[in-house]
């Protein structure tokens, strides 16, 4: 996801729904970029903040308690996406409303509608018997405002 969406140094990623943050903390580590994961459950946001700490980049991430919804977004370069289509779809206004135009958006697995992707990857083993391991990602830009 990281890769498709081409994280540089410069970058803010914000994962929605950001689970463990396995994410975001790899984009700090691999990338050098800042990060921020928003998740609703507090158990999550605690396994984030124990991976970000065991990989030493507590310094470039930050994790909300935060319903996704409601969650202040508007400084990321990134976002990448792991929900399901319907909530896609809810949140597509949002990411619309709050994101600079340029903003990189990835989903993992679940589109966007009638949302056309600028480009599409599938990762993983489409083809062996643990096909149930690949992905299929999508990436949009946010368009200049009108």
């Amino acid at each position: 996801m990281l890769k498709l969406a081409g994280v540089k140094k410069t970058d803010v990623v914000y994962d929605l729904g950001c689970g463990d943050g396995r994410i975001v903390v790899t984009a700090a580590k691999a990338y050098g970029a800042r990060g921020v994961g928003i998740d609703i459950n507090p158990e999550r946001i605690k396994e984030a903040r124990a991976n970000a700490k065991k990989n030493n980049v507590e310094h470039l991430v930050r994790f909300e308690e935060n319903d996704l919804f409601e969650a202040n977004i508007s400084e990321a370069t990134v976002v990448t996406l792991f929900l399901l289509s319907n909530i896609n779809l809810k949140l597509r206004p949002k990411l619309m409303k709050d994101l600079k135009p340029g903003t990189r958006i990835v989903s993992n697995t679940f589109d966007m509608g009638d949302w056309k992707p600028e480009r599409e990857a599938t990762v993983g083993s489409p083809d062996d018997i643990d096909s149930y391991l690949s992905h299929h990602l999508y990436f949009w830009t946010i368009p200049a405002k009108k």
